[in-house]
């Protein structure tokens, strides 16, 4: 008869064995809480820049160095050239985009301190001249598309560019003509229409987030038959908001207007680079002596 087979009793470990597994898996636990998790960092991929703050988006310059290049009439169709202005690194990735039409008989230098204000925070601007300076609201939205067009395809910067993170602005009829851009092409991402000049009244199909800066004290385009009209028809289920800055004229983004800036860019980085952080800069809103009123879609997030 065979004998009985005795399994065998495990061995124990040594205690520094023990010790030393415990001590690793503590310090694989602090090293996932250490390391930024995956999902976090995935979940905006076209944040840029530094956490938001009110001084630094009332600032003369964002935290992106920026250059220029100019853009003759001569290398382009469908507008009438211009500058535009870009961050130097592109460390971070591709920017969004903004084209920017001046008004009726000006040219872009009449508004060109947003060129570089506006790039300083992370975007490619292009500020176009228009074919004349006679050009009506409807003419210079195609314009402004045609210029989204151009840094896109065939420009020397386009490669900064995220084709799909585009927006519009302008002064006067080029404001106007950045509504028209937005009823256009609805896969713009923002639009900032300034002191608007447009015979339609009525934008019930624009989609595109749009914030209407109006200047209180406008003669040439009353706040009360164009930006508040404009912003009304807007219908409440698309992002828009409306800021009239107080005793403005017509001419307010002919100079350096911090109000108009820190509004602008807060728009631009929430809807185009669909940054939240900066939703606290739309929702409620900016207030203080220079905003005579203010009104917005909250909450957009």
């Amino acid at each position: 008869m065979s004998s009985p087979t005795i399994a065998a009793r495990p061995r124990p470990r040594p205690v520094a064995r023990l010790a030393g597994l415990a001590v690793a898996a503590v310090l694989a636990t602090v090293g996932a809480l250490a390391a930024p998790p995956a999902a976090q960092a995935a979940a905006n991929p076209y944040e840029r820049g530094p956490a938001p703050s009110v001084a630094l988006l009332e600032a003369s310059r964002g935290p992106f160095a920026t250059s220029s290049q100019n853009v003759s009439s001569l290398s382009v169709t469908g507008f009438g050239g211009g500058v535009i202005y870009y961050p130097t690194s592109t460390a971070e990735g591709t920017f969004g985009a903004v084209a920017i039409s001046p008004g009726y008989t000006a040219a872009w230098s009449s508004i060109d301190w947003l060129g570089p204000r506006i790039a300083s925070h992370g975007f490619v601007v292009i500020g176009i001249e228009t074919n004349t300076r006679l050009d009506q609201p409807d003419s210079r939205g195609r314009q402004l598309l045609a210029a989204l067009d151009y840094l896109t395809q065939r420009s020397s910067v386009r490669g900064r560019i995220d084709a799909s993170r585009l927006a519009v602005s302008g002064h006067s009829m080029g404001g106007g003509g950045s509504l028209e851009a937005a009823v256009s092409r609805p896969s713009l991402q923002a639009a900032v229409p300034l002191a608007p000049w447009n015979l339609d009244k009525s934008w019930s199909d624009v989609r595109v987030p749009t914030l209407i800066i109006g200047g209180e004290s406008d003669s040439v385009a009353p706040v009360s038959s164009h930006s508040e009209p404009f912003y009304n028809s807007i219908p409440a289920s698309s992002e828009k908001a409306y800021l009239e800055l107080n005793g403005a004229s017509h001419f307010f983004p002919q100079t350096v207007n911090t109000p108009t800036a820190r509004q602008a860019v807060a728009w631009l980085k929430r809807f185009v680079d669909d940054d939240t952080r900066y939703e606290q800069f739309l929702c409620p809103g900016p207030s203080g002596s220079a905003i005579q009123e203010y009104r917005n879609t909250c909450p957009s997030a």
